[in-house]
């Protein structure tokens, strides 16, 4: 059972990640939350009984927080609290008188959201899924079919819509979202690729087209990190052009139907960037399962590709790894920084 001293650690710990990963203000968000909280409002005694996984691999308590009151910033729904958030500094004590204060006066709103998981959709990530689209592309030479399980908004389902600079490599033009991570590797295949066919899914799908859902998906951007909230309103607003829709479902049934369809002609590529973990076991399991048995049925008229960018325990980032069939050959063929700031590219051995 969770106690209180768990949840304050929980809090150090999401601190240090979000140092890790480059934002300092909710590092110190987390870290003053962790020492400070008390029973004094309803939001701070709800945090601190909390009865599930509060980490950073579980509930995410400390994100929840943190992107509840993000969002009453962006909605300019809290004058106080924007005040002392980025770019504007504060003392920690300003701080967080300002965020009790949010507790009072936004309670409903802010326990409200404490109920949600995060969902964010990095459009960085897609800096990882170009290179492994040009190598499926150069490998199966074929029109691609995409299939996103945890897909969110959709954003990295139109990673052909935005422009790429990888060491010395560029691809794609006049597009508002231009990514640029640290490349270190070859560059990769000057193949030519094509999208014949794209489609995504997860449970709770955040539409571009609602201001609500903007609000919630940029709520969880770091208030720091000026950068991610801006490219993910670039990104945001290419997909509002095509009207394409995640679709709301779960993710091994969604699957299922996908990959009983016939692909002849054309490589259909399931993917997947840091969502495959979120799953259950037994759904993972099931899902595998469904995977390796497309894969069976494979041909090289009618190719399976499965490219997942997924924590993998090792410390140095994401493993970007992609498996083929007919042959069902498997390789990691890159490494990433969780929020695509830099790829070390390998490549499909040759």
């Amino acid at each position: 059972m969770t106690n209180e001293a768990d949840i304050r650690v929980s809090f150090v710990r999401q601190a240090e990640a979000c140092e890790t990963l480059g934002s300092a203000f909710t590092g110190r968000l987390c870290r003053i939350a962790a020492h400070r909280m008390g029973q004094d409002s309803a939001v701070e005694r709800v945090i601190l009984e909390w009865q599930g996984n509060p980490t950073g691999t579980g509930d995410a308590l400390a994100l929840r927080l943190a992107g509840a009151l993000h969002a009453l910033v962006l909605s300019e729904s809290d004058d106080g609290l924007a005040a002392v958030y980025p770019p504007e500094t504060s003392s920690d004590e300003a701080l967080w008188q300002a965020c009790r204060n949010a507790f009072v006066l936004h309670e409903s709103f802010i326990l409200d959201r404490l109920k949600s998981a995060p969902q964010t959709n990095e459009v960085r990530r897609s800096s990882a899924l170009l290179p492994a689209f040009l190598t499926i592309a150069d490998r199966c030479d074929k029109p691609l079919v995409l299939s996103e399980v945890g897909a969110s908004a959709g954003l990295n389902l139109r990673w052909d819509r935005y422009a790429y600079r990888l060491g010395d490599f560029a691809w794609g033009n006049d597009s508002s979202v231009v990514l640029a991570p640290d490349w270190e590797g070859k560059p990769p295949p000057r193949a030519q690729v094509s999208v014949a066919g794209r489609a995504g899914c997860d449970l709770n799908p955040l539409d571009p087209a609602s201001p609500d859902d903007c609000l919630r998906l940029t709520s969880y951007i770091w208030a720091d990190q000026q950068d991610r909230l801006d490219r993910t309103r670039a990104a945001l607003a290419i997909a509002r052009q095509d009207g394409l829709k995640v679709e709301r479902a779960d993710a091994v049934d969604w699957l299922e139907s996908r990959l009983r369809r016939d692909h002849a002609g054309q490589c259909h590529v399931v993917y997947h960037t840091i969502a495959w973990q979120y799953l259950p076991a037994e759904l993972k399991q099931k899902g595998e399962a469904l995977i390796a048995a497309a894969g069976a049925r494979a041909t090289e008229r009618a190719p399976l590709a499965r490219l997942q960018v997924e924590a993998d325990g090792e410390p140095d980032g994401a493993s970007i790894s992609l498996q083929l069939w007919p042959t069902g050959e498997k390789h990691e063929i890159g490494r990433a920084d969780f929020h695509g700031r830099w790829i070390k590219w390998k490549g499909w051995p040759t």
